[in-house]
């Protein structure tokens, strides 16, 4: 009689436990940690990419000028700001020439005087000249003796001696007062071509030595970027292939060009260098060292097996990609080809076209996961 009470009892207790069993069951298997893990897969198709190649690179001036004294000196004068565009021939602004003007006055005096002391050695030379041919006629008439000839000869070298003095000292003396003006010509800063005020380095008042800059030009039409492209995808580069340029301060990218690529490369970055022109300069011009983004289309290649990049992992030491068959996973180690910048890479070896890969799951995969397709994959919180 009394197991009646506990039999219900038992009963009623499984009725309740037995649902929340299945529940519990199925909550763990669909989402919990034995649940299977949402992943989007791809087929390997069998198409031709368009590689391409991204660098950074900063805006340079290929031709540069730097105006400065052949002296030292002190700035008297200078008449650009930076910005300022200049003309061939036009005068930036003047050192202060101390006392050139005085010297070069000193050097008109001393060859005046110079002059005329040429000009009273040739009067000797040609007296000394005259008096020689004289009494060697009067030895001829035996009107005189060869003592007083051999004399006049020598007063004639001795003439002809002081005339060569003369012009030596004359030409001396023309030549430091040629450098004089020279060098107050070389007073005036001076555009050497059609250019833009880049740099301005003094200020009126500054003094100077030999060579140091005053102000800094470029030719705005010489503006090219000299950008950095990793090596081990840089395959291909060369000069005249397309390049897109997308300035950091403007947001529209303009086209150009590869000009030329560089031979010597960066050891310590793994970096090939390469220098792009503008097809069209920009307006407004780009300041010098402005960074710039330069993507660069290769050729396109022949038709091969192609994967999402995001489908390549890396397992125990090996890259490949978690492979669907048959609903399992396998993972298959691949050797891998040339990619483009839209994310495709070839796959040289372990695929074949139409093979199933995983490229994005919920969590890091084993051979043991158990996977479900689905079309997106949503961010799992933390």
């Amino acid at each position: 009689m009394k197991r009646f009470p506990i039999q219900k009892r038992t009963l009623a207790i499984l009725v309740v436990l037995l649902p929340l069993l299945a529940l519990f069951v199925y909550v763990a298997l669909r989402s919990g940690p034995l649940a299977p893990v949402p992943v989007t897969v791809a087929r390997v198709e069998n198409r031709s990419i368009a590689p391409a190649l991204f660098g950074i690179g900063t805006v340079e001036a290929r031709f540069t000028y730097k105006i400065g004294p052949t002296f030292a000196g002190r700035i008297e004068r200078l008449e650009v700001q930076v910005g300022d565009l200049v003309k061939a021939g036009q005068i930036l602004g003047a050192m202060d020439p101390v006392d050139v003007d005085q010297r070069i006055r000193a050097q008109d005096a001393a060859l005046k005087r110079a002059e005329a002391q040429l000009s009273e050695a040739r009067a000797r030379q040609t007296y000394a000249q005259t008096q020689a041919r004289r009494y060697k006629e009067l030895l001829s008439a035996r009107a005189t003796s060869e003592e007083i000839l051999a004399g006049k000869n020598n007063d004639l070298q001795i003439a002809e001696a002081s005339l060569s003095a003369a012009q030596q000292e004359a030409l001396r003396i023309s030549a430091e007062r040629a450098a004089l003006i020279a060098q107050h010509h070389n007073l005036s800063l001076i555009a050497p071509v059609d250019s833009l005020v880049a740099l301005r380095n003094a200020d009126p008042g500054t003094t100077l030595v030999a060579g140091q800059a005053v102000v800094e030009l470029i030719d705005p039409q010489s503006l090219w970027i000299n950008v950095r492209f990793d090596q081990i995808h840089a395959r291909g580069l060369s000069a005249n292939l397309a390049a897109q340029i997308v300035l950091r301060s403007q947001a529209k990218a303009v086209q150009g060009q590869i000009l030329r690529v560089e031979t010597m490369a960066d050891a310590v970055t793994e970096e090939m260098l390469a220098k792009v022109v503008f097809d069209q300069l920009p307006e407004p011009l780009p300041a010098i060292g402005e960074l710039a983004e330069v993507t660069v289309a290769l050729p396109a290649l022949a038709a091969a097996p192609v994967i999402p990049n995001a489908a390549i992992q890396r397992n125990a030491g090996q890259l490949g990609v978690w492979q669907v068959i048959d609903g399992d996973l396998q993972f298959t180690a691949v050797t891998l080809g040339d990619a483009d910048l839209e994310g495709q890479v070839q796959v040289r070896e372990g695929l074949e076209v139409g093979d199933q890969v995983v490229v994005y799951s919920a969590k890091a995969l084993t051979s043991r996961s158990r996977i479900d397709l689905v079309d997106q994959v949503h961010e799992v919180p933390r």
